[in-house]
């Protein structure tokens, strides 16, 4: 069997990151061929010097010259520019793209990828969020898979293989609540940065264990769920999980239900999207039941989380105002990164968004573009 060719969008990141070491553990069935980076140049550099692919690409234009001049010499091509990043994945040189970009900035990479008949591993669960319609029917219509790597999504399609021609009665996307499940809104007024940044169970970037935080990351899946299993909003629930064992579960016409479980590990869904459909060996600890003696779950709190209602709005009015939500809610967690806002803010700029951004019922690639950037204008505006 031919080694699958493998482009990382976002090496350097968390997913990136996992996904590399993945591909080293498993060397003999991928090969490693496109590492692309935002800002970080160095990590880049040192990523290429040891896995020596084809290509790279480093976002920020300014830090060209610095990567180039490293890698000349290995023979690895280097190129740099968001235009570079959406046009490297059309290469020959491709067989699966893992796009593990962060937020809007995955979404034309991915059209491109998709349109030139690239399998997908999708990390950038954004995509779905902002052009969910737009990005479906571009894969039936080329004929692209797109497999999950999102631990709950890839739990619910594992738990589809051999299912397809059953239908489903809904989903359980579980949660693990985040660090302050249980807390009120008066409990969360003064939140720092460093206290939201400390998620229980999962090693993540700073943008989504914010998002975890906030249940702003379970909203996001929620929406990325109905349109990877076409789904309706009245069949996707979402249930607190506090030991983040069952990833995810899935209910049939029958009542019967399948549940994915394991140790919370972003590897191992990372690699079941690009080894699909087989399982390769892992070294990933293994589950002992002795060790949780208890599972428990919960009602998600939406009166004090807000944003995972806002994000059911979204799902079922439509249009493009999961687009407005991402699109606020990036600009929000940015600014609470950088301590302009405060916690509770960022759902509050998230839904003045979804109040005040022109509503379109039935956007183009072109609107979608148009309501990113008046969505982030009128959101800086609010801070």
């Amino acid at each position: 069997m031919e080694k699958k060719k493998i482009a990382i969008l976002g090496s350097t990141g968390s997913i990136g990151t996992q996904a590399l070491e993945v591909i080293e553990e498993h060397s003999d069935k991928f090969e490693l061929t496109v590492l692309t980076a935002n800002t970080n140049a160095e990590l880049l550099i040192e990523q290429a010097l040891k896995f020596k692919p084809n290509t790279v690409v480093i976002v920020d234009e300014t830090q060209f010259d610095k990567v180039s001049e490293t890698l000349w010499e290995h023979d690895i091509k280097t190129f740099a520019g968001a235009d570079a990043l959406a046009q490297v994945v059309e290469s020959n040189e491709v067989d699966v793209v893992l796009t593990a970009l962060v937020g809007y900035a995955g979404l034309l990479p991915t059209i491109k990828a998709i349109e030139a008949k690239k399998t997908i591993a999708l990390a950038n669960k954004e995509t779905l969020v902002v052009a969910g319609e737009l990005i479906t029917k571009l894969a039936t219509k080329n004929g692209v898979h797109i497999y999950p790597v999102d631990s709950e999504h890839s739990a619910i399609f594992q738990c589809l293989v051999g299912e397809f021609q059953n239908k489903i009665e809904k989903i359980y996307l579980t949660a693990s609540g985040g660090p302050f499940r249980g807390k009120k809104t008066e409990d969360l007024q003064n939140i720092s940065k460093e206290q939201a940044l400390k998620h229980p169970n999962w090693e993540m970037g700073a943008k989504i264990t914010i998002d975890s935080a906030t249940l702003m990351n379970k909203g996001l899946e929620v929406i990325e769920a109905k349109w990877l299993f076409n789904l309706k909003p009245d069949q996707i629930d979402v249930i607190v999980h506090p030991q983040s064992i069952v990833h995810s579960l899935v209910q049939f016409e029958d009542g019967s239900m399948k549940a994915q479980m394991g140790l919370p590990d972003m590897k191992h869904p990372i690699q079941y999207a690009l080894s699909f459909p087989y399982r390769y060996t892992s070294k990933s600890p293994r589950f002992n039941f002795m060790d949780y003696p208890q599972l428990t779950f919960e009602k998600p709190d939406t009166d004090t989380f807000v944003n995972l209602k806002l994000a059911y709005e979204a799902l079922n009015k439509g249009g493009n105002l999961a687009c407005i939500l991402n699109a606020a809610n990036e600009v929000a967690v940015d600014a609470f990164l950088n301590d302009k806002i405060k916690f509770l803010e960022i759902a509050a700029i998230n839904q003045k968004c979804m109040e005040n951004v022109t509503f379109i019922k039935a956007p183009t690639y072109e609107d979608y573009v148009a309501t990113d950037s008046e969505t982030r204008t009128f959101a800086n505006s609010l801070i």
